[in-house]
Order: C-alpha cells, then structure tokens, then sequence
C-alpha cells in the first residue's frame, strides 16, 4: 500500500502531462485551422469551420482537465506557475472565449456580418496561440525576467504559432479538397519551417540554461538511448515538406501523413520535454514530490481520474471515428 502511495505524485504528473499533450495536438489544430483561415473567400472559411466543427469544443476539455489536475493534485506549482502567468492567462482565456463567441454567431448572423465575425474567430485563434507561445517560453526559462528571457519568451509565442499553423493546415490538407487543399499544402509547409526553427531553438535553450538537462542528454543511459528523438523530429519534418512538395497524389492517396507526421513530432516533443524537465514541474525550482498535496487526497483523487479519463478518451476517439473522412459543409437547423 505505502509503494502504492509513494507511486501516486508521478502517475498524476504522467497524467497532467498526457491532458497538456492531448491539448496541444487536438486544440492546437483547430487553433491553427483558425489561423489560417481564409480572407477573401467565404466558401472556403465555410469549410475550414466544417472541418473542425463536431471536435473543437471538446478538444478544449483536455485543456480543463489538464489545469484542474494541476491545481488538486500540484496546488504549490499551481501558485507558481500562475502567480508569474496570470495576465498572459486572463489573455489567453479571452482569446478563447472570443474564437466560441464567433464560432457560434457566425452562424446566426445576417451574412451582410458573417465576414467580421469569421475575423473575429481568426483574431480569437491567434491571441490564444501566441499567449500559449509566450507562456511556455516563460515556463521553459523558469519564469526569467531579464531581457533576455522576454525576447525568448515573444519567439517561443510566434514558433508555437507556427506549430499550431503547422498541424492545422496538416488538418486542412487531410480533411479539404480542391483550392482549400492546395492553399493548406503551401501553408502547412511554411509554418513547419518556423516549426522546425522552434524545437531547435527550445532544445539550444534548455542545453545552455540548465547543466543537468545536458547531463540527462548525454551523459546518462536513457538519454543517450532517447536522443534519436531530436534527430527523429527534424527527418519527420524532411519527409512531410517532400511529401507536401509533391501533392495532392492521385485519387488524394497519402494525405493523411502530414497530419501523422504532424502529431508525431508534438508527442516526440512533450516526451523530449518531459524528459528534460523531470522531475521538476516548475524547472529547478519545485520538485513533483515537493508540489504534490497530500497522500490521502491524490488517493480519493486517483479514484475519479480512474473512472474520468478512460471516459473522455473513449468519447474522443469515438467523435473522430464518426466523423472521419472529407470535411462536409455544416448544416444548422
């Protein structure tokens, strides 16, 4: 029972982790399908909506359940970490509320005001990625306030909207068709430049700031054993801009591989990450043991995680099941 419990602070930071993860790819693709969409036509916005509409609201759950694990089972690296992000958070949580807003008025409006409300949406989209973006590179400098800090911070925002453009004009070009799709591949390709650009500047970062991430890298057996991770990322990234470069193939064979290209680079990504970081869940500052509440709470906790989580990767995957395929146009009654 005691090896049980001394076990629980890891399984819910492998857990927290898993929600930010599963956040990241199924809401970074639809925050970067809203990023990109389309200015000037109107039939092509009314497709990239269609494109994410049975999923976008739910992906967000993974987002709820990620910081509410935070909070119960971490509450001291709770305080911390949004003691240092409380206005990019208010930020990032109207941008949010601003993309629902328009996601649903853009439906009922008179079409004389369709147009400001598909803007609002692309608007809403970009605030919330860049606030991720800066977020994280505040998070990954160990909340730093020198210059230096900040500069990397504003360039963690624009990479990490890069990555969210990256996946969702993956999306794009595996759900769309015709013009819709060609605009996605050219797009898909230039944002997985910045993309690239990003993890190596992540990687550098955390190389240079913290020895001991350098220690886990390259001198330790699992790092060592983990490294082909980095150099996995940059040949997945190679193989999807060829792969874009030649398309659409015939009969649109293929067009689901930059998509999985796509997601298995942000998961390679939250693994190098977690690696890294481990087992700090506020970087060199708050350990997992030290952040954890108490025993007897993340037992009651673990419980309803048990039960909660299965569910909502059941419903996930059964969403995406129904709805596979082509994107059809949304039809409200």
């Amino acid at each position: 029972m005691e090896a049980q419990v001394s076990h629980l602070p890891l399984i819910f930071f492998l857990l927290t982790g898993l929600a930010i993860m599963l956040y990241a790819i199924l809401d970074g693709y639809d925050l970067g399908v809203g990023i990109l969409l389309p200015r000037h036509s109107e039939s092509q916005r009314d497709m990239v909506i269609a494109s994410i509409g049975p999923f976008w609201d739910a992906n967000e759950t993974w987002l709820v359940m990620a910081i509410g694990l935070l909070l119960i089972a971490f509450p001291e690296a709770h305080n911390a970490i949004f003691k240092e992000l409380y206005i990019p958070t208010c930020i990032l949580l109207l941008g949010l509320i601003l993309r629902g807003v328009s996601f649903d008025f853009r439906a009922k409006v008179e079409p004389a005001h369709k147009d400001t409300w598909d803007h609002l949406f692309k608007l809403g989209s970009l605030i919330a990625s860049l606030t991720q973006g800066y977020m994280i590179g505040r998070y990954i400098t160990g909340f730093d306030d020198s210059s230096e800090g900040l500069v990397f911070a504003l360039i963690s925002a624009l990479c990490v909207t890069a990555g969210y453009a990256y996946i969702g004009g993956a999306w794009l070009v595996m759900k769309g068709q015709g013009e819709l799709q060609a605009r996605a591949i050219r797009l898909t390709r230039i944002s997985g430049w910045f993309m690239a650009f990003g993890i190596v500047l992540v990687c550098a970062t955390n190389l240079f700031l913290y020895s001991d991430i350098q220690n886990k890298w390259f001198n330790e057996p699992i790092g060592i054993l983990l490294l082909p991770i980095p150099l996995a990322c940059m040949l997945l990234f190679v193989i999807a801009d060829q792969l874009l470069r030649h398309m659409p193939f015939k009969e649109d064979q293929g067009s689901w591989l930059p998509f999985f290209s796509a997601v298995s680079i942000f998961v390679m990504c939250f693994v190098g990450l977690g690696f890294s970081f481990y087992p700090y869940v506020v970087p060199n500052q708050l350990t997992i043991w030290e952040a954890a509440a108490a025993e007897a709470s993340l037992q009651v906790i673990f419980y309803g995680v048990a039960i909660v989580v299965p569910v909502i990767l059941a419903y996930t995957v059964f969403a995406y099941r129904v709805f596979w395929g082509k994107a059809r146009p949304l039809e409200y009654y």
